[in-house]
């Protein structure tokens, strides 16, 4: 008898219900994302789409450019990290995640408009943890890549104002 593949199953919300289990999770860390104070410098919005991955739509503008005239790498690299991180952490509903290493490719220059950041966990689901991110522009081009490794910490996620939210 052959094997069929095995369908993950979605259950849908009423109106009106909380989230649940994983999608909870997921929630909680958009939420946490939001209340971060870094991130009033930045318009910006997560998305966790599933486990393991993450999503970041930013707008950038000339405020956020060097002498050059294009963006600056630490926004290259403030998105890249958080996508990352933010796709190893939707796999670990216990603890905060931290950043031990995160290497930068630029490939491309960044002017203004909207960008997104895709994140998604490589390996790893004890202690550390890696992760990768792209940048791409509005023309859909990859303008920059970064992989990093991330290891549990000691804040119980639960303890942190925005995800217990």
């Amino acid at each position: 008898m052959p094997c069929l593949p095995v369908a993950r199953r979605v259950t849908r919300l009423e109106a009106g219900s909380s989230p649940s289990g994983e999608a909870a999770h997921f929630r909680a860390l958009e939420n946490l994302y939001r209340s971060a104070p870094i991130n009033r410098l930045f318009r910006s919005e997560l998305t966790i789409t599933e486990e393991g991955r993450s999503v970041i739509h930013f707008d950038v503008d000339e405020t956020q450019f060097h002498a050059a005239g294009a963006v600056h790498g630490t926004v290259y690299f403030k998105m890249l990290d958080d996508a990352a991180f933010y796709a190893a952490n939707s796999l670990v509903n216990d603890r905060f995640l931290l950043t031990t290493s995160f290497n930068l490719l630029f490939t491309r220059p960044i002017g203004p408009g909207r960008i997104r950041a895709e994140g998604r966990w490589i390996s790893g689901k004890r202690r550390v943890y890696v992760a990768e991110a792209s940048l791409i522009d509005e023309e859909g081009e990859e303008v920059g890549r970064g992989t990093g490794t991330f290891m549990r910490s000691q804040f119980p996620l639960s303890s942190l104002p925005g995800y217990a939210a």
